[in-house]
């Protein structure tokens, strides 16, 4: 049995904060308080930079519309300025019951970003209907600039507001304190992924273990730090005020059973805390995930990935297009680099390296020469100077990379000919690491999933650390990006590859 909900005669404040205003509450622990005051004043701060934006976007719109002059021919001075001013006004209020400042969507995710974006093409699709119906003519030059100015403007916005509390959760601020329940392996993983990823701003304080008993000093290791056993389920609200949580996460159901989830909802109710079910799965993107009430139980229905159809079709054409785009506009680079290689080494320009496709297949890898002649009869001799694990191999000084070669490395230019394999269709723009013979060899059969899918010249494994990743890291991205790939997935890779190849991050 759960404990009963806390009493009144707890000291908290009677009346709190929320992001719709104040309301009436019997019970919250003092993280819920500060988690809602750091929330509304982000969401005001937000209210303040929309407004700024909206206002500045009708303002443009209007000078460029009506020029410096607020009367025409046509239309008077007040019913020009009371025009922009309604716009204004809709698309404050279309933002607001569009929910884009909702704590729901802070600082994760493209929900935001597609929110803002309803309710701005909401407002301008209303006011189109009404100057149809209404024969009126106003908002033509308002559609042309303010629409395509003030959204990019909101986003941009918001896009900053997001770097503000991504690091302010990496400092340890704006965070979201977990209480996790679950078996010790359960918890303990949800708390290590919630580590992994600190901009989220999710950290898990304490862990309840159903049938453990009465809280004693025991921890449990997750990563560099410990977090406390604060006892089984029955002495989870007991722990949310010990530990200071604000939010409760349930790792793994199956020991509360239904009544025993039941009860613990309607507990957290009165106290405010958050409620987050975990459903036992892993890198599965949300498209895949459609939440489907049958027969009263909200069951969770997870997608089959795509991998033949259209889709493939359309990452096909992408390909082709993309690639023949890349090596038209770094063909200077490719000269250079081609010269600079001839000139001061003997040997190919070209370096061929057999690696394993789509379905098992082999084929050739282009690279430019970056290793002396002869650099593969070198592996056996340094493979004890190997810095990562797994079956990858790498060493941040390796004795066989030439002065040219360490240049091309450092800037990913010796990966530029690797297009045109993509012309060959025997690799995508964006996919999983392509592997050696040796490495899928010794794949079990989890990683053999690698190979439904052509490799990649970049991927989640690129824009996430590139050689400084661990092995099962490496394999955990690359299978992720087999089950959840998408062509919007896949122009955010490539986007977050150029700023990786810029800040230059983990190429050696």
């Amino acid at each position: 049995m759960l404990a009963s909900p806390l009493r009144r005669q707890q000291s908290v404040a009677p009346v709190v904060p929320d992001a719709a205003g104040l309301r009436p509450a019997e019970a919250l622990p003092p993280a819920v308080l500060d988690r809602l005051c750091w929330q509304r004043r982000y969401s005001r701060s937000l209210q303040m930079s929309d407004t700024v934006v909206v206002v500045g976007a009708v303002m443009l719109a209007h000078y460029l519309r009506f020029g410096g002059a607020l009367t025409s021919s046509e239309y008077t001075s007040f019913s020009v300025m009371s025009y922009s001013i309604v716009i204004a006004v809709m698309w404050l209020v279309t933002l607001a019951v569009f929910h884009t400042r909702s704590p729901k969507v802070i600082g994760v995710g493209i929900d935001e970003y597609r929110r803002i974006g309803a309710a701005s093409f909401a407002t301008f699709g209303a006011l189109a209907m009404i100057e149809l119906l209404g024969k009126l003519e106003f908002s033509r030059g308002y559609l042309a600039v303010a629409l395509p100015a003030g959204t990019c403007a909101l986003v941009l916005s918001r896009w900053f507001s997001r770097k503000y509390v991504a690091g302010r959760r990496t400092a340890g601020g704006y965070q979201t304190a977990v209480l996790a329940i679950g078996d010790r392996e359960s918890a303990v993983h949800l708390a290590r992924e919630l580590d992994d990823n600190p901009t989220d701003g999710y950290r898990v304080v304490g862990i309840c273990i159903p049938g453990y008993g009465p809280p004693r000093t025991e921890y449990l290791a997750v990563g560099d730090r410990v977090v406390p056993v604060a006892g089984g389920e029955d002495h989870a609200l007991q722990a949310i005020l010990a530990h200071g949580a604000d939010t409760v996460a349930i790792a793994e159901t199956g020991h509360l059973g239904i009544h025993g989830l039941r009860r613990l909802i309607w507990a957290l109710e009165p106290m405010g805390v958050d409620l987050v079910v975990s459903p036992g799965v892993v890198d599965v993107a949300l498209s895949r995930l459609v939440m489907r009430p049958v027969s009263g139980l909200p069951l969770l229905q997870i997608e089959k990935p795509q991998f033949r159809g259209a889709k493939r079709f359309q990452k096909r054409a992408f390909d082709f297009c993309f690639a023949l785009a890349a090596l038209t506009v770094t063909l200077p680079i490719l000269v250079a680099a081609a010269g600079a290689i001839k000139l001061t080494s003997r040997g190919p320009v070209f370096y061929r390296s057999e690696r394993i496709g789509l379905d098992s297949r082999p084929f050739s890898m282009l690279k430019f020469r970056s290793m002396v002649v002869g650099a593969d009869q070198q592996f056996a001799s340094l493979m004890a100077k190997n810095e990562c694990d797994g079956l990858l191999f790498k060493i941040r000084e390796d004795p066989r990379v030439t002065p040219v070669g360490r240049v091309l490395r450092r800037f990913s230019i010796d990966e530029l000919p690797q297009f045109i394999n993509v012309l060959r269709q025997e690799m995508s723009v964006v996919g999983p690491r392509p592997p050696l013979r040796r490495e899928v060899e010794a794949y079990d059969g989890d990683v053999l999933r690698r190979l439904l899918v052509k490799p990649g010249i970049t991927g989640l494994w690129q824009v996430n650390g590139r050689s400084d990743l661990p092995w099962d890291k490496a394999v955990r991205l690359d299978l992720s990006y087999v089950d959840n790939w998408s062509m919007a997935g896949d122009i955010v890779i490539i986007a977050k590859t150029l700023k990786a190849v810029l800040q230059r991050t983990g190429a050696y």
